[in-house]
């Protein structure tokens, strides 16, 4: 990526139809993939508010990927769409909690230790985003699944775990394409799993894309006029995560915005089965 010299653009958004918003995320820009177009925020945010869905990546110790978050459910909010925003970083099972913080049902310090059950990045880093939700009563959903049921799986597979286990979940396989395949792959070797098969591994990964996007589904079963933007690790947003899940079950429209990621997600090695587009940052 740093072959290229490219003209950032500094994103102010103050466009027709987004409410006079400003958002500043530095010298940045972003590239449309379908025909390699240098757009800012309010001409993405444009074309975001007629998807379904909005997946938003990240790098979860970056601070500014939770500010290029921000910035998209700010500006969808701000443009009068009915946004929710979908959490990897909860389980499902704490919808309860998440729904009384958005309620204003429990101070920070309370909503902060349910967050640091759920996960383990620092709070400060999404905590503008859970302030926003709050404020504006954006739906917040917890979309992963406990600890357990993943590492179960990881070690014994998909038919390891009990009916009470898997509840409404979908059967899961290790059915991916090639591109993602390989990723799988190349995380499985980066992690301490003694062991543990590969075919495995791959169907415990595959557990994590497929509950969030059954849980992403029910929820615009429910609030089918509401936009859902989620949020998640690079490699679930990607469209061969959770989207592909999401593409197999409903013919919901959405959008994938991946900021780049040195050697995977770069502008020469991207095309749109992969995302739609690509956060550039200097």
């Amino acid at each position: 990526m740093r072959r290229f010299v490219l003209a950032f653009c500094v994103i102010t958004a103050v466009a027709a139809g987004l409410s006079g918003s400003s958002f500043s995320l530095g010298s940045s820009a972003f590239l449309r993939i379908s025909d390699k177009a240098l757009l800012d925020l309010s001409e993405v945010l444009h074309d975001l508010k007629y998807a379904s869905l909005v997946f938003v990546g990240e790098l979860h110790d970056q601070k500014d990927h939770h500010e290029l978050q921000l910035a998209v459910i700010r500006g969808l909010n701000e443009a009068g769409v009915p946004v929710a925003v979908g959490l990897e970083m909860f389980r499902a099972e704490n919808q309860g909690h998440l729904d009384g913080w958005v309620q204003g049902g429990m101070s920070e310090h309370q909503f902060k230790q349910i967050y640091d059950d759920n996960w383990t990045s620092p709070w400060n880093l999404y905590r503008d985003i859970f302030l926003y939700a709050r404020t504006h009563s954006l739906p917040m959903i917890g979309l992963n699944v406990p600890r357990e049921i993943t590492r179960q799986v990881a070690q014994g597979g998909f038919t390891s775990l009990t009916p009470e286990q898997i509840g409404e979940l979908p059967e899961v396989s290790c059915d991916v394409d090639s591109t993602y395949m390989e990723f799988i792959r190349r995380s499985f070797g980066q992690h301490p799993h003694g062991n543990t098969e590969f075919t495995y591994f791959c169907e415990a990964q595959i557990v994590w894309d497929t509950a969030m996007a059954w849980y992403i589904l029910k929820f615009l079963e429910a609030n089918p006029k509401h936009a859902v933007v989620v949020l998640a690790g690079n490699g679930h947003a990607w469209k061969r995560g959770i989207p592909e899940q999401i593409r197999r079950r409903s013919r919901t429209t959405y959008r994938v915005i991946l900021p780049e990621e040195p050697e995977r997600l770069e502008r020469e090695n991207v095309s749109v089965d992969d995302l739609d587009y690509l956060w550039l940052k200097r």
